[in-house]
């Protein structure tokens, strides 16, 4: 039933409830791959020297705490674990993915820490329930 599972995080309350949901789902249907993913907007190539090259370490850095954190509430699972961490328009970045690698379901928060706050439902999970090519899972 759903065999490639999408797990898309940003480091938010909703998005750790996601982790959690994720993994639950990865073992009742006993998943044969989860991938973790974390996307960022692009950072703005005007910075320069050596303000870019401290911006781009500090996301990775911030992307790794977010995966971890990620793959430690996901739990055991029977399925294979994969992370990553993206560079684009967020809801694209997602989108990009669940169609690249076949996707069966996406599961995510459904407000994240972008610039919309007290939306009922976050742009970027607005945006992939709309045009993905499977279902989506939103979590609060």
């Amino acid at each position: 039933m759903f065999d490639v599972i999408l797990l898309a995080v940003d480091g938010s309350e909703h998005a750790q409830h996601a982790a959690k949901l994720a993994g639950d789902l990865a073992r009742a249907v006993n998943a044969r791959d989860l991938l973790i993913v974390v996307a960022f907007e692009p950072i703005p190539g005007y910075l320069g020297e050596p303000w870019l090259s401290k911006a781009i370490s500090d996301r990775e850095a911030q992307a790794q705490r977010i995966l971890q954190s990620a793959q430690e509430t996901v739990g055991n699972s029977p399925a294979k674990i994969n992370t990553e961490m993206i560079e684009g328009t967020i809801a694209e970045a997602i989108l990009d993915i669940a169609n690249t690698r076949k996707c069966d379901v996406v599961v995510m928060g459904s407000r994240g820490f972008g610039r919309i706050e007290g939306a009922v439902l976050g742009s970027n999970s607005q945006k992939v329930v709309s045009h993905a090519p499977c279902p989506v899972l939103i979590v609060r």
